[in-house]
């Protein structure tokens, strides 16, 4: 299991928390997945045999979120 934390921009209200927790927890291979509003952070665990960081990127990017 890897653990980490990605900066995203874009993220503004409790809609933009559940879209993010919601779209990455329901990808394979994902634990855990938990935003931080304020700091402008998702920290995520995941099993790297299963689901790549891209894809998880990737995710979040097509909510509308910038990973910086």
């Amino acid at each position: 299991m890897e653990n980490v934390t990605l900066n995203v921009q874009g993220m503004s209200c409790g809609h933009c928390v559940k879209a993010v927790e919601s779209s990455v927890g329901e990808l394979n291979g994902v634990d855990s997945v938990n935003v931080n509003l304020e700091a402008g952070q998702v920290a995520i665990a995941f099993d790297s045999a299963t689901v790549t960081l891209d894809t998880i990127k990737e995710t979040i990017d097509d909510q509308g979120y910038d990973v910086v």
